[in-house]
């Protein structure tokens, strides 16, 4: 696999394609093949492999990207591209999280919020190019490197400069780390943000009520900017 992300578009609407492309070519970690007006204009492409992104428009003609996007899972299973998608409305996030979308841009978005979501594309597709075993990661404690396992972290909070990342055992691993930083390095499937300050671990839940969580002893806010992907979460669950 090469550095970059092999990625297309499709977007039935030559504006906005056009508008991502240049994004595409802005960026280094991504490496544009094509842009298409319909899903079915990509299939070619699709079925060849290369692809392992894709920048997916939802309200199209004919057959619509969520549904597009759930015939490719349902064909190619763990091996489908990843997709980004893009609309005008925010009602299809929940169904988006479901076929297990990286990322859901509204338009008019930034660039900001396009690099934000390739970010997470490259932690997703990229793991094997990271400092960082597939199941720990290393975080920066004064001036080392410390190992910390996935599977021991319970919590993540933000303290303004630095992070306290809190472990089953009991003990605290204060790292000089952004939350944003955090967010790159948790797993997606294992590790949710809920609030500004805090990133759980799903597996750690101990109870959940209408606007928090608990794990352990330690009752956690859901915020409203982070409500939706939570539900979304609960619902593939019930």
């Amino acid at each position: 696999m090469s550095e970059k992300i092999a990625c297309i578009v499709i977007d039935d609407d030559q504006e906005v394609s056009d508008y991502i492309i240049e994004m595409i070519k802005e960026t280094p970690a991504l490496d544009f093949l094509g842009a298409y007006s319909s899903p079915a204009n990509a299939m070619e492409i699709l079925g060849g492999g290369s692809v392992e992104l894709i920048f997916l428009d939802i309200n199209m003609p004919g057959i619509d990207g969520m549904s597009f996007a759930k015939s490719l899972q349902a064909e190619f299973g763990k091996a489908m591209p990843r997709i980004i998608f893009i609309s005008g409305s925010g009602d299809y996030a929940l169904e988006g999280y479901k076929v297990d979308a990286i990322d859901y841009l509204l338009k008019p978005f930034t660039y900001e919020s396009f690099f934000r979501a390739v970010l997470k594309a490259k932690g997703l597709l990229k793991t094997g190019t990271n400092l960082q075993h597939p199941d720990s990661m290393f975080v920066k404690v004064a001036h080392e490197l410390v190992r910390v396992p996935f599977s021991e972290i319970l919590y993540v909070e933000s303290m303004k400069d630095y992070v306290k990342v809190f472990k089953t055992d009991g003990t605290v691993v204060t790292a000089l780390s952004t939350m944003k930083a955090m967010e790159e390095k948790l797993p997606l499937d294992k590790f949710m943000r809920l609030h500004r300050s805090f990133i759980i671990a799903l597996d750690k839940i101990a109870s959940i009520q209408q606007n928090s969580v608990k794990i352990g002893n330690v009752v956690i806010p859901v915020t409203d900017q982070y409500r939706t992907q939570f539900k979304a979460y609960m619902d593939k669950l019930l």
